[in-house]
């Protein structure tokens, strides 16, 4: 069985990123590259990390009006990632756009609300305080736009899971139980976040940051 654990490479330095891949792929599903990691070394690099011979999530949280978004997709070009996000605060014409103009076999999945925010937060910026409501109204928006799932916190998936059977759930934020929670501000375990409908964990410092990576993904991984 495919691990469900997606292993966060926020680096702008591509051997590291590289050996970090090499040293864990026996224990994870996939790998997620970021902005960080894009923005240094491009298409070429996210493709020379596709050599390695998993699966990739391209996080590069798109949000503009949406043919700016559907134009910046396919100028991906040949890069094919398994995953690619998109901001759902960016509207459904965003969201259709972002669909249409994905490769075949690209989930396109969008982002509802960051972990690194909590309820003032949302306040701060003229939103309803409650994540739960902001990422449920998102999660219908995204699932009626003809997107493929969300990104939300472990405490938001079952809600969202419920009202979307079907639907393709990334959870990042997960961090292993008596885990650093860094700036992360809702975080569950990779267990809870399982349970409670998630498709695939996004986990990075806790298995990047481990004196041994190796060890570290699989330890997760055994109590999956």
């Amino acid at each position: 069985m495919t691990s469900p654990i997606y292993v966060a490479l926020d680096t702008p330095d591509l051997e590291r990123a590289k050996a970090l891949a090499k040293r864990v792929q026996r224990h994870v599903g996939g790998i997620k590259l970021g902005l960080e990691f894009f923005m240094a070394n491009g298409r070429q690099g996210v493709r020379e990390m596709a050599d390695i011979g998993l699966p990739i999530f391209l996080d590069l949280k798109f949000h503009d009006i949406p043919n700016t978004v559907a134009k910046a997709i396919q100028a991906l070009g040949p890069i094919r990632p398994a995953i690619l996000t998109v901001h759902a605060a960016g509207g459904r014409a965003m969201l259709e756009d972002a669909k249409a103009a994905a490769p075949t076999g690209t989930k396109v999945v969008a982002v509802t609300m960051l972990t690194s925010l909590d309820a003032d937060d949302l306040r701060s910026i003229g939103l309803s305080p409650d994540p739960h409501e902001q990422v449920v109204r998102l999660a219908e928006l995204a699932k009626s736009a003809g997107v493929d799932g969300i990104v939300c916190s472990g405490e938001e998936v079952r809600a969202a899971r419920a009202a979307w059977r079907d639907g393709f759930f990334v959870v990042p934020g997960v961090r292993p139980a008596q885990g650093n929670v860094g700036d992360q501000k809702r975080v569950v375990t990779p267990r809870a976040a399982l349970d409670a409908g998630a498709s695939i964990l996004v986990i990075g410092r806790p298995i990047t940051q481990a004196e041994d990576p190796d060890e570290a993904a699989r330890a997760i991984g055994a109590t999956l």
